[in-house]
């Protein structure tokens, strides 16, 4: 409706303008023609001819275009009108009226014509010829001109003829003559003065020059025009242009997503702006126009307007009113078509969070379906809560999403919305699916709270047996003949038996009822047991108490003790009673003599306990079960306290930086330096508070499965290379401004005895201390399901500790030109001496280079090896940090090695391009070389496996058509995978388990199988005769020779450098620092050995002897060069004190 009233606004705007240029001018030529040819028509036939005519192609004239033969003013229209109301236009006197152009000429009597209306223009035009001052030859050239020239109906022509008695006299009888020759049909009338014009034009229709009083200025009237005639053009190219704008939004189809409705939205809002402005310019022009023609008025209030003055004021309003008529109509129009938009925008919104809350709600129910079990302890409980909880936290997020979704639907359908049939439907579908998932969490919970309480009583009925059992297993035989001690035993029973109210489980049927909905056939099976185990234990306690009411009957006289001092017994931490804490005079014969009778008596009603209810005596593994659980409390309760601290400095120190009140207290020097001195402690905080520690806690009642934990989270580990390649900023950072005042008010209000520093060294020590603590407890679970998780998790840490160590040597490269990532992963790093042995190269440099090594520290990458010159820097802690300048480097491709020089043990070769470059490499120890050696080899092989792979690569694309065997359905179990990665893991990991940051070298090879691919020690020296990547190490066999002739062990005693179990006997293991005596040799490879540490004797293979005792014959694990080579590596020897430290104040009370 809206669009059509603008098409019908538009056609009367045009309709208008049409009029305005066209009309007039085309009825005015018609009727001129049809009179010249003698015809007679009516008005409505010459309206149709013209209107017939006016849908032609006719481009009117405008001011514009003709406003410089319009300035010339030889012809004008002054808008005074005849005595019929003809409009008079005047020929004023113009010297160079003949010269002017034909077409300029015709041009400006056809637009003078067209300016009336068609009504004042059908009565005819009124010619005023003015020539009282040209000569009879000009007045009859210009009136001859004008009656061949002129386009309209003319009604009469006055001429002012020449004021010259010869010129007039002339002018009459030449007139009077030729009339016939002006070919005009209407009077031509010679006037001699103004005064006989008057009589013809009243006085108010003629200008000034003519004797009148009509207003005219020519200029402003030619002003008024253009004016009237831009503002008609442009109220029709507006009109014009809403129309089709109107038409092309009534026609655009509505987009399907966010993103095309939103971009539509705003490019029609930016149009409909643009022609709002349009609209605005419009009127605003118009306005002035208005102004302008009614200014006379205005200033003049008697002034009277001629009709061409009104005719434009009328015009001029009119094309104002359907302007406004027209924007009234197209704001209607867009507001609709806004609106719509806008409602197509809110549904694609709409659909869009719909589906995301749907997929939401999807993955919400599925995790919720996947709490089935019911848990089968407290901690488990507990633990399966926790993580309902976290989902509950998650799942309130998606609830409430699903909730405002559902409330925004509703809005939409209460405005109206076109799409409700569309919106309804989805919210009803949103409510539905969260109310099933309200119901189903409900359900979850109130199962897992019922198999909580459950538990618990199970738990408690648990720990009230194993209490009576310790009560009846410490109630001593010798206290107990006197009737007073049998009288206190039994008082001691009724009060441990009177506190089973709240302890004892409930009949079996009344438990069955009470937990029907969690009940399964494990859960049944423990709680039977549970529930026999009480039974037993409240039997045993029976029978005691009919004991020792006979012996409390009884009158015995008093039995002195035989025991020298009374035997005072603690209560052991562990819930059951075979471990106790000996007392300081343990080694005591006498003492050692009671306890164990006791120790008898307890174990003998342990096993009539057990035997009632077909348990086991307990053993070894509870006391392992104790010991891995002090270490799970110390690791946990040393991470609070680290998160602790983190936190402290963090907002006592680091928040302090940004505190405006303490801006003043900060060193000039110090001003946006935090993230020099604090580094990235921050990250390292929020891992270990949001993550880490809430995670560790989760295992507190399966410390052995703790590897898992740290294996999980190894990658976030990887936070704290980048604070220790920072620590060296930040020590130099904070020795420059430790005298700060604003560090000392810090650690006053925190009350701290030491200073930042000590803090800041906090994540370099708990990183190193966390391979302590594993080691600790992998040894106390070895026989457990977590042990290959911790040995994982250990190997993981030390291997995280070497990258550390390792890259904070990398940075200290300086004037290598590429970039040092492209070289791949860095694999080892240290110092060597090096000579060099070229075939190309003077021979004087040869022979200095046999005896004038040079010092160089290498970084082996996995695609080249960089020689770089070590430079200390002057300075103190992390500022006298080294250097390395890059020399040159070789690539890995064209690398080969040489693992033996003849006559050092500690020297290698490494050649490059067959031996045209060959550096010979002493590192400071055989271990170091042999490691050096395992680790190149290991890069090497792996170029070799690499073009073997291409190899049969190729070849199998060429027997593709070939059929394929048949897999196997089997797959491997996850224990298995998980063996075959970490024994690929251990293969191929440079770090050894004993806590250094090393690679390991390979075993020594059995006669004629080649190399090993294992790695244990890094002692062993390989004796591999030079190969590298395009050789194949497999098939030597000189090293293997060579390695066993020079290499021979002798009886003595040595010490173990590394852990094995490969003995002959099951009960000789050796383990790093024991010290063994090696007896004699026997045959088939084999040593009689003696382990001075545990004594235990028994044989030995050599080869692995080889390995396990290197070189050294004493009781020294490492020499001294040894210890000086690894100083500078970051490993666990910082905090070694430490740990010893905290190792013996945790474990004193039970290491007896």
């Amino acid at each position: 409706m809206t669009l059509s009233l603008i098409s019908l606004l538009y056609n009367d705007i045009a309709e208008l303008w049409y009029l305005l240029k066209k009309s007039t001018v085309q009825f005015l030529v018609i009727n001129q023609i049809l009179r010249k040819e003698g015809k007679i028509i009516s008005f409505d036939e010459t309206m149709s001819i013209a209107n017939e005519i006016m849908h032609q192609d006719v481009v009117p004239l405008c001011a514009t275009d003709i406003e410089d033969q319009l300035r010339k003013k030889f012809a004008y229209l002054s808008g005074g009108r005849g005595k019929d109301g003809c409009p008079v236009i005047t020929f004023p006197e113009y010297a160079a009226f003949s010269e002017i152009p034909e077409k300029d000429f015709q041009s400006v009597l056809t637009y003078l014509t067209n300016i009336p209306s068609a009504q004042d223009a059908g009565i005819g035009f009124i010619l005023v010829i003015d020539r009282r001052q040209d000569k009879w030859t000009s007045v009859q050239a210009s009136i001859l001109r004008i009656a061949a020239s002129f386009p309209g109906n003319l009604q009469l022509v006055l001429v002012l003829r020449p004021t010259g008695f010869f010129h007039k006299t002339l002018l009459d009888i030449a007139f009077r003559f030729h009339r016939d020759d002006y070919k005009m049909k209407v009077p031509i009338i010679m006037l001699s003065s103004l005064t006989e014009l008057n009589s013809y034009i009243d006085k108010t229709q003629l200008t000034e020059d003519l004797g009148g009083s009509l207003d005219y200025c020519h200029n402003r009237w030619l002003s008024h025009r253009t004016a009237i005639e831009n503002f008609a053009l442009m109220v029709k190219q507006t009109a014009q242009a809403l129309r089709s704008f109107g038409t092309e939004l009534a026609e655009t189809e509505l987009p399907n997503d966010v993103q095309s409705t939103s971009t539509l939205l705003a490019v029609h809002s930016e149009r409909k702006d643009k022609m709002k402005e349009d609209l605005r310019i419009a009127l605003i022009q118009g306005d002035d126009i208005l102004k302008s023609i009614k200014r006379p008025v205005l200033e003049n209030p008697e002034y009277k307007m001629n009709p061409d003055q009104l005719e434009n004021q009328i015009t001029v309003e009119r094309l104002l009113a359907q302007l406004d008529e027209t924007e009234t109509a197209f704001d209607d129009f867009w507001s609709k078509h806004q609106q719509k938009l806008e409602q197509c925008l809110q549904l694609r919104h709409f659909e869009l969070h719909y589906k995301e809350v749907k997929a939401a709600l999807n993955i919400a129910s599925e995790r919720l379906s996947s709490f089935t079990e019911v848990g089968n302890s407290c901690s488990h409980v507990e633990h399966i809560l926790k993580e309902l909880s976290l989902f509950e936290e998650k799942l309130h997020d998606v609830l409430e999403k699903a909730n405002m979704l559902i409330s925004e639907g509703g809005d939409l359908i209460q405005n109206n919305h076109y799409a409700v049939d569309s919106i309804l439907p989805k919210c009803n579908e949103l409510q539905h699916h969260c109310e099933m998932i309200t119901v189903e969490r409900d359900n979850k919970r109130a199962l897992l709270n019922q198999s909580h309480d459950l538990h618990s009583q199970l738990e408690k009925s648990m720990k009230w047996c194993d209490e009576g059992i310790y009560l009846l297993a410490s109630q001593l035989v010798d206290k107990c003949q006197s009737q007073d001690g049998a009288e206190s035993a039994l008082q001691e029973i009724e009060n441990f038996l009177d506190t089973g109210a709240g302890n004892k489980l409930k009949e079996l049927n009344y438990l069955y009822k009470d937990y029907d909905a969690i009940l399964n056939q494990e859960l049944m099976e423990h709680v039977q047991k549970v529930f026999q185990k009480q039974e037993s234990m409240e039997e045993m306690f029976q029978k005691r108490q009919v004991s020792l009411k006979k012996l409390a009957a009884k009158q015995m006289r008093p039995v002195q003790p035989v025991a020298p001092r009374p035997e005072v017994f603690v209560k052991s931490q562990c819930t059951s009673p075979g471990l106790q804490r000996e007392s300081e005079d343990s080694s005591s014969p006498e003492n050692h003599m009671i306890r164990r009778g006791n120790y008898r008596r307890a174990k003998s009603e342990m096993s009539e306990i057990h035997q009632t209810r077909g348990g086991s005596v307990m053993d070894d593994d509870e006391n392992l079960a104790v010991l891995r659980k002090h270490v799970i409390n110390e690791l946990i309760e040393t991470e609070r306290a680290y998160v602790e601290e983190l936190l402290c400095v963090l907002e006592g120190y680091a928040a302090e930086m940004d505190n405006p009140l303490m801006a003043h207290l900060i060193s000039p020097g110090l001003q946006n330096k935090k993230d020099v001195l604090f580094g990235n402690m921050e990250e390292i905080y929020h891992f270990h508070n949001r993550i880490f520690l809430r995670e560790l806690e989760n295992y507190i009642e399966y410390p052995e499965l703790v590897g898992r934990c740290f294996l999980e989270r190894m990658e976030d580990f990887q936070v704290y290379e980048k604070y220790c390649q920072n620590k060296p900023r930040s020590e130099s950072l904070w020795r420059q401004f430790s005298d700060c005042v604003f560090f000392q008010e810090c650690q006053r209000k925190l009350d701290h005895k030491l200073s930042l520093d000590s803090y800041l060294l906090k994540p370099v020590q708990r990183i190193t201390k966390y391979q302590l603590l594993l080691k600790e407890m992998l040894k106390y679970s070895k026989n457990c399901e977590g042990a290959e998780d911790l040995q994982e998790a250990l190997m993981s840490i030390l291997g995280i500790l070497k990258a550390v160590n390792d890259s904070m040597h990398q940075i200290a490269i300086t004037g290598y030109d590429g970039n040092l990532n492209d070289l791949g992963k860095l694999l080892m790093q240290g110092s060597f001496s090096v000579w060099t042995d070229h075939k190309k190269g003077h021979s004087k440099v040869k022979d200095l280079a046999r005896f004038k090594p040079m010092q160089r520290h290498l970084f082996l990458h996995e695609k080249a090896i960089l020689f770089c010159k070590k430079r200390e820097e002057n300075g103190e802690g992390y500022e006298k940090a080294p250097s390395y300048s890059y020399k040159h480097s070789l690539d890995m491709t064209a690398v080969g090695i040489t693992e033996n020089v003849k006559g050092d043990a500690k020297k290698f070769e490494i050649w490059y391009n067959a031996r045209e470059e060959v550096y010979i490499i002493q590192a400071q120890t055989p271990g170091i070389k042999a490691t050096w050696v395992n680790e190149i080899r290991k890069v090497l092989t792996s170029q070799l496996q690499a073009c073997r792979q291409a190899s049969q690569h190729r070849v199998l694309e060429h027997t593709h058509s070939l059929p394929l065997p048949p897999s196997s359905n089997a797959s491997p179990s996850r224990n298995q995978g998980r063996n075959s990665k970490r024994q690929e893991e251990r293969n191929a990991d440079p770090v050894s388990p004993d806590g250094c940051i090393t690679s390991s070298s390979p075993k020594y090879p059995e006669r004629g199988k080649g190399w090993s691919k294992t790695s244990q020690s890094f002692d062993a020296s390989e004796e591999n005769d030079g190969w590298s990547s395009a050789e194949d190490p497999l098939n030597s066999s000189d090293a293997e020779e060579e390695g066993r002739g020079e290499k021979k062990l002798t009886p003595g005693k040595y010490t173990v450098i590394a852990d094995c179990d490969k003995g002959r006997s099951e009960d000789l293991m050796l383990k790093s620092g024991d010290l063994v005596q090696l007896i004699h040799e026997g045959d088939d490879g084999l040593w009689y050995i003696k382990n001075l540490s545990t004594s235990k004797e028994g044989w030995f293979p050599v080869n692995s002897l080889l390995l396990l005792l290197g070189n050294s014959k004493s009781a020294v694990s490492l020499s001294s060069s040894e210890s000086a080579a690894g100083s500078s590596t970051l490993s666990s020897s910082s905090s070694y004190s430490e740990s010893c430290n905290i190792s013996s104040t945790s474990y004193s009370d039970i290491k007896a």
